[in-house]
């Protein structure tokens, strides 16, 4: 049960990962991209979306950051990750 546990939370890390990067590339409605970057939005904007509810707002320079998905990493690696592995 832990390595599946585990697994999971490796998944979910890379799709955050993944979600990152295409966010960062323009997509238009139809498009191969915008279905993928949609079906990404629905699996990580539950849990990121919650985080980035409770943040402040962040801009540098007029362009705003998003530092939801960093916080999310953060708490999987960090607080997930090393409790799944010490169980039993």
């Amino acid at each position: 049960m832990r390595v599946i546990i585990y697994d999971l939370l490796q998944l979910y890390v890379l799709l955050i990962f993944v979600r990152v990067i295409l966010s960062y590339f323009p997509t238009h409605y139809g498009s191969g991209l915008h279905r993928a970057t949609a079906a990404l939005d629905r699996v990580v904007e539950p849990v990121v979306g919650r985080v980035r509810r409770v943040l402040p707002r962040t801009s540098f320079g007029g362009v705003g950051i998003d530092f939801s998905p960093m916080i999310v990493l953060l708490v999987i690696e960090l607080i997930l990750l090393p409790l799944v592995r010490s169980l039993p």
